[in-house]
């Protein structure tokens, strides 16, 4: 009896299970070191970001106050903020669809018995591994309206030159082709997979009962990419309203008549360059909201048809 209650001392029960003391005291002293990275790297962030929004504090003075809300009335009626607010949703929408359709259209020609497939698997995957800054001096010269390539290639099918980046009906069209080209790759090879995942027996039986090539796909693979789709849009969602580096580095301070600033853009301009650090929290809040409700929406769309369709 003496034993079995020495036992019971040594033993802690949490949430309706036992456990070891020795282990609760290892595992605490164990999780002591992540508690504290997490606490430092995101928790007092996130905090600091929603105090700041709050005052008009400025890096550059070191002196701030409460404000309350006159930050988010701001950036509604400021100018700039509107237009890198509707920027940021043209070019959303814009690469969410060609990243989504070019890469599945791609994977499924690199999933056929096509000459050179190795090299193209690899040729498409090349950009990603290059760094942003890098690639996009690159593309700086290929926009270039005077000896860029792209220029040339046009007066060759005697089509008439663009500005691309001095231009802003054309500015923020060259970010998004930059863009597309530079994260392809990775979406290629994520619907890639997901083809070559699909058991063989599959479509060996809908070729039986007769199905056609086309049926085969819109009937047999597609749904079976559901959901590798779900979290290509999802990922998507999230990368686009990241996009900042291509953006600064191909052109400087938004663009021809701020048509290519985005909102990270503007955020870092309020931050960095006016320090107006307030402005710039406030105008995260807003940014992760709109991330939150879009991705949010999209899971429970997702969630909605993963029920129907079992």
């Amino acid at each position: 009896m003496n034993t079995g209650k020495a036992a019971m001392i040594h033993r802690r029960v949490i949430f309706g299970k036992s456990y070891d003391t020795e282990q609760l005291h290892a595992a605490m002293i164990l999780l002591i070191p992540v508690l504290v990275s997490i606490i430092m790297i995101f928790i007092v962030p996130v905090v600091q970001v929603v105090l700041y929004s709050f005052t008009d504090m400025n890096i550059n003075t070191g002196k701030w106050k409460v404000t309350w809300f006159k930050n988010f009335q701001f950036l509604f009626t400021d100018e700039k903020f509107g237009k890198a607010l509707r920027n940021t949703a043209v070019f959303a929408v814009l690469k969410l669809v060609f990243d989504t359709f070019l890469s599945l259209g791609i994977a499924l020609m690199l999933d056929t018995k096509i000459p050179l497939r190795r090299y193209l698997r690899s040729s498409y995957f090349a950009p990603v591994v290059v760094p942003v800054v890098a690639s996009s001096l690159i593309w700086i010269w290929f926009f270039d309206p005077g000896v860029g390539p792209l220029n040339q290639i046009l007066a060759f099918f005697g089509l008439k030159p663009l500005q691309w980046l001095y231009s802003e009906k054309t500015a923020l069209i060259s970010i998004l082709m930059f863009s597309v080209w530079k994260g392809i790759g990775y979406n290629v090879m994520l619907f890639l997979t997901g083809l070559q995942n699909i058991p063989d027996s599959y479509l060996e039986a809908a070729k039986v009962d007769g199905a056609t090539n086309a049926q085969c796909l819109f009937r047999v693979k597609l749904p079976l990419l559901r959901p590798i789709m779900n979290f290509v849009v999802m990922i998507g969602i999230i990368n686009t309203f990241k996009v900042f580096a291509e953006v600064d580095v191909m052109t400087p301070k938004g663009g021809p008549l701020y048509s290519t600033a985005l909102i990270v853009n503007y955020i870092y301009e309020q931050a960095f360059t006016r320090g107006k650090m307030g402005r710039a929290c406030a105008a995260s809040i807003i940014l992760f909201l709109i991330i939150f409700i879009l991705t949010t929406i999209q899971s429970r769309m997702n969630a909605r048809k993963t029920v129907d369709y079992e």
